[in-house]
C-alpha cells in the first residue's frame, strides 16, 4: 500500500520515495509528499491519524484549441501523451469540459498516437473523417441539446472544358480506362483541394491534351448523388480558349484526343447526351452574347479569398464584387 511504503521510508529517517502525489492529513494540518521532497522528521514529530489519510492525483488536462461554437479541438501532434497516461488525462479533461459546458470535443489523432483511438471510442467518441496521416474523432457533450456536429465534406467537385478553336472545332478525348464503352468526352477531372474551378479546368486540359488555354466563361453544372465513396458529385463545365492547337495527349490516361467539328460532335454516336447538352449550351451563350464571368475578392469579415460567378452580357464592363 502507498500509505505503508511512504510511512516505512519516513520512519527510517529517509525522504519519501513514493512515485504518486500523497497527502497526509492529521488534526487540521496537511502536508504534500512527492518524490522525496518532504522531510520525514517534520511528519514524525506530529501525531499522525491514519484514518484521515487522503490520496489525490492532480492529473493535467488537454488544453486543446477553442472554437467559436464552444468546442475544443485537441491535436495529438501538439499535445502528445504517453499511452499509460492517456486514460486518466482524458477522463480529467472530459470532467473539466463538462463542468465548463463545452459542446463539441474533437481529437485529431495522428499516426504516432494511433493507440489513442480505441480509448477514445470506449469513451463515446465517434469517427468523423480520416486522411492519410490522421483520423478525426468527436464527442458531443450537451445532454439537453441535439447534436449539431456537421457532416464531413460529402460532395466531390469535378470540371470539364469546352475548348473551341477558331475553326469551330472542339477538343475531345477518349479515356484509356472507361466505363462500359469508350466515348468521346470533354477533357477534365477532379478539382484539387484549395484549387479554383477555372484553374482546375485549365490544368486538366493541359495535363490530358498538352493544350494551354485561358478562361472565357462558365457554362453550366451538373449534380448527381451516390457517386465515388458514396458522395454527391458536382461537375462544372467551362469554356476555354486554346492558346495552341498541337496535341500532346497524356499516354497514361488518354487513349485518343483530337479536334472535332462541333457539328460532327453533336451528331456522333459515341457522345453522351449530356456532353451534347454542354456543347449546345456553349453555342447558346455565344449566340446570345452571354458569359458567366468569374470575379475574385476578399471576404470582409473572414479575410479569405473567394470567387463569384455572375451572368453578364459579353462586354468589358465587368463590375468589381461588393
Amino acid at each position: 500500500m502507498i500509505f505503508k511504503s511512504c510511512l516505512s521510508f519516513l520512519s527510517d529517517g529517509k525522504l519519501c520515495r513514493c512515485k504518486s502525489l500523497c497527502v497526509f492529513v492529521w488534526k487540521t494540518r496537511s502536508f504534500s509528499v512527492s518524490k522525496g521532497k518532504f522531510n520525514s522528521k517534520l511528519l514524525l514529530n506530529n501525531k499522525f491519524e491514519p484514518a484521515k489519510l487522503k490520496m489525490t492525483a492532480n492529473h493535467s488536462i488537454f488544453n486543446g484549441k477553442e472554437d467559436r461554437f464552444e468546442g475544443i479541438t485537441v491535436f495529438s501532434d501538439v499535445e502528445p501523451c504517453e499511452n499509460t497516461e492517456f486514460v486518466e488525462k482524458l477522463k480529467a479533461s472530459l470532467d473539466s469540459w463538462r463542468s465548463s459546458k463545452k459542446r463539441g470535443i474533437w481529437f485529431k489523432v495522428h499516426l504516432n498516437q494511433c493507440d489513442w483511438v480505441p480509448v477514445l471510442i470506449k469513451n463515446g467518441f465517434k469517427y468523423h473523417h480520416a486522411k492519410e496521416d490522421y483520423v478525426m474523432l468527436y464527442l458531443w457533450l450537451p445532454t439537453q441539446e441535439s447534436n449539431n456536429i456537421p457532416n464531413y465534406a460529402h460532395t466531390m467537385v469535378g470540371v470539364g472544358a469546352v475548348v473551341v478553336n477558331n475553326k469551330g472545332q472542339v477538343l475531345v478525348v477518349k479515356e484509356k480506362y472507361f466505363y462500359k464503352q469508350s466515348m468521346w468526352k470533354l477533357p477534365g477531372g477532379y478539382v484539387e483541394p484549395g484549387e479554383n474551378l477555372v484553374d482546375a479546368a485549365i490544368r486538366e486540359v493541359w495535363e490530358e491534351t498538352g493544350i494551354k488555354s485561358e478562361f472565357q466563361s462558365l457554362l453550366t453544372l451538373r449534380q448527381t448523388h451516390h457517386g465515388m465513396f458514396n458522395c454527391s458529385d458536382i461537375y462544372v463545365v467551362v469554356n476555354l480558349k486554346p492558346l495552341a492547337e498541337d496535341i500532346e495527349k497524356c499516354e497514361r490516361e488518354i487513349a485518343e484526343c483530337e479536334w472535332m467539328s462541333i457539328e460532327d460532335y453533336l451528331k456522333h454516336p459515341q457522345v453522351h447526351e449530356l456532353n451534347r447538352f454542354f456543347v449546345s449550351n456553349f453555342l447558346h451563350q455565344r449566340k446570345h452574347n452571354l458569359k458567366i464571368h468569374c470575379q475574385h475578392g476578399i471576404h470582409q469579415v473572414m479575410q479569405k479569398p473567394y470567387t463569384v460567378y455572375s451572368v453578364q452580357k459579353n462586354n468589358n464592363d465587368v463590375q468589381e464584387p461588393i
